[in-house]
């Protein structure tokens, strides 16, 4: 596994994916953050800023994790991977790492930026006192790093079942988009248990507790497990294809 993610870590900076990735993501990001903190004022708005970055990641981590899987296969280095000494499930698991150690490397150095709030002014959010900024910061960047995760397992998994790379990215997006705005169609629902469902599934309204600086272990144990299952399928499907 750890011969993978260093082979895949070092592809991101052999190549301009990993270069265009961090450029197009610092970019978005100081972006953002000038647009929702500085430019505001005393109505800077925290919450604001780390809803617009996962939002931003339904196109940014589509970059990551495009030719993971389908570069292999366009290649024909697939099937030295499937018959290599590693492990199915730490092949994966190796890609999944690489993948992400990008994403959460970049995001934390995107971080950085919010010294300047500190250092030049107070961090008001939404008029709640200043002692619990701290809270709402910590929990937003927890958050935004497991929902980083989740779509990097989604971006695995299609990237397993296609080697072209645009229809790769264009599934992805469409798949991290529906689990983020599926819970906002709630207001068009009239059937109770069906908005029940949405609302289990979306992961922007899970993410919203964390912004008011609300810690949720239910919510964390829910990004967990969307990584999980969808790492798990990745595994099944070269599972099925090492037998195939």
């Amino acid at each position: 596994m750890f011969a993978i993610f260093k082979r895949d870590l070092r592809s991101y900076f052999t190549t301009p994916v990993g270069y265009v990735y961090m450029a197009i993501f610092l970019a978005v990001n100081g972006g953002a953050f000038s647009l929702f903190t500085l430019l505001e004022g005393d109505r800077s708005s925290v919450r604001n800023y780390f809803t617009a970055m996962i939002f931003a990641l339904i196109v940014l981590i589509p970059i990551l994790t495009m030719k993971t899987f389908s570069e292999e296969k366009k290649l024909k280095t697939e099937q030295l991977l499937m018959t290599s000494r590693v492990s199915l499930g730490g092949m994966v698991m190796g890609k999944f790492l690489a993948a992400y150690t990008v994403f959460a490397g970049t995001f934390l150095l995107g971080c950085i930026n919010f010294t300047a709030l500190f250092e030049y002014g107070p961090m008001n959010y939404d008029g709640t006192a200043s002692e619990y900024n701290g809270a709402v910061l910590i929990g937003s960047v927890i958050a935004v790093l497991l929902i980083g995760a989740a779509f990097v397992a989604i971006g695995l998994f299609i990237s397993s079942l296609t080697e072209n790379q645009i229809i790769s990215i264009l599934v992805t997006v469409a798949v991290m988009g529906l689990f983020l705005v599926i819970g906002m169609l709630n207001s068009s629902i009239p059937f109770a248990p069906v908005r029940e469902v949405l609302s289990w599934l979306s992961i922007y309204t899970r993410f919203a507790n964390f912004t008011y600086g609300v810690f949720d272990f239910n919510a964390v144990l829910y990004y967990v497990s969307i990584s999980f299952v969808f790492l798990f399928l990745t595994v099944r499907i070269y599972e099925k294809r090492r037998w195939a």
